[in-house]
C-alpha cells in the first residue's frame, strides 16, 4: 500500500512555530518533487513549498524567509519548518510528491502523484 503519513499539525499562536512531516511508504522520492501545498477555507489550493532531488527548494513570497523544507533521504520524510507563523496560515497542509509539470489538485480532488491525507495548521490568537 502507498501512503504519504503526515504528523504535526496543530493550533498555535502567531508568531509561534511548528514541524510538519510527511513519511513515505510503498515507494520512494527517487526524483519527484517533493511539494507542500495548502488550502485555507474557501480558498484555492496553494503551493507553498518544493525541494528537488538535488536540494534545490523553492518558495512562495508568503512564506519566504519563514519556511523551511527539507528532507531525510534515510527516513524517506519531508519537512515543512514554520516559524513565525501569522493568522493567514492557517490552513490545511498537504505533502506531494510530483513529476514535474504534473497536473495538480488537492485532495480529495488529486488524480496524479503520491498525496498526503492532510494536517491542520491553525494560528490564532
Amino acid at each position: 500500500e502507498v501512503h504519504l503519513v503526515p504528523s504535526g499539525g496543530g493550533s498555535v499562536q502567531p508568531g509561534g512555530s511548528l514541524r510538519l512531516s510527511c513519511t513515505a511508504s510503498g515507494f520512494t522520492f527517487d526524483d519527484l518533487h517533493r511539494s507542500w501545498y495548502r488550502q485555507a477555507p474557501g480558498d484555492e489550493c496553494e503551493l507553498v513549498s518544493t525541494i528537488v532531488s538535488d536540494g534545490s527548494t523553492y518558495y512562495i513570497e508568503a512564506v519566504k524567509g519563514r519556511f523551511t523544507i527539507s528532507q531525510d533521504n534515510a527516513k524517506n520524510t519531508m519537512y515543512l519548518q514554520m516559524d513565525n507563523l501569522k493568522l493567514e496560515d492557517t490552513a490545511v497542509y498537504y505533502c506531494a510528491a510530483l513529476r514535474p509539470g504534473e497536473l495538480v489538485a488537492c485532495p480529495p480532488h488529486a488524480r496524479f502523484g503520491y498525496w498526503g491525507q492532510g494536517t491542520q495548521v491553525i494560528v490564532s490568537s
